[in-house]
């Protein structure tokens, strides 16, 4: 096991190298290349990926803690069973990645690329996804209370089963959304049947 800990990269290629089981701690990574890396039951904690490149990567089992992934890319990447608590996303792609059992606890994925991702029966609570792009995503069953979803795009969006109790919603073009069974308020049914042009006293 190795061990990082306040440490700058920039513009180095981790590229095909094995990195798993290693500990990260307060490093900063600035256009960095992690393609087709290893990085399995990785821990990171209180670091920086700034516009770093994670396609195809594995970091199956990782774990970070209040640690920024912004405006990196991760197609193809495997993250079973990864948690990220706290961390801040902003800006990131996801698209193509295997996301099944991953553990997001509360943070900031504002502008991240989320579609065709499976998140159903995931717990998302408190996550802040403003613009988030949640195109034909699985949703289904997930609990997204209290979650800022302004403006996120849910084209497609599965959201069958879904708890929507107290997340943000403005924004979003409610019309061509499919919310048979999911959990909502009182001020979110409200909103959904003036999306259709009721009249709501």
């Amino acid at each position: 096991m190795y061990q990082y800990s306040d440490q700058k990269y920039e513009s180095v290629r981790f590229d095909g190298q094995d990195l798993r089981y290693g500990e990260i701690v307060r490093c900063t990574f600035q256009n960095c290349t992690f393609m087709n890396t290893a990085m399995d039951e990785i821990d990171t904690s209180h670091c920086r990926f700034i516009e770093c490149d994670f396609r195809g990567v594995t970091l199956n089992g990782s774990i970070h803690t209040e640690s920024a992934f912004e405006n990196c890319r991760f197609g193809g990447a495997n993250l079973f069973a990864a948690k990220f608590s706290m961390c801040k996303m902003t800006g990131s792609d996801f698209a193509g990645a295997q996301m099944d059992g991953i553990t997001l606890n509360g943070g900031d994925w504002a502008y991240t690329n989320l579609s065709h991702i499976k998140l159903g029966r995931q717990d998302l609570r408190g996550i802040r996804f403003y613009e988030t792009d949640f195109s034909n995503t699985d949703l289904a069953k997930a609990d997204l209370r209290d979650c800022d979803m302004t403006g996120a795009s849910l084209a497609g969006t599965k959201l069958q089963g879904a708890d929507l109790r107290g997340a943000i919603l403005e924004g979003i073009d409610l019309k061509s959304i499919n919310v048979q069974g999911a959990r909502m308020d009182r001020e979110q049914a409200v909103l959904f049947m003036r999306s259709y042009g009721a009249k709501v006293d």
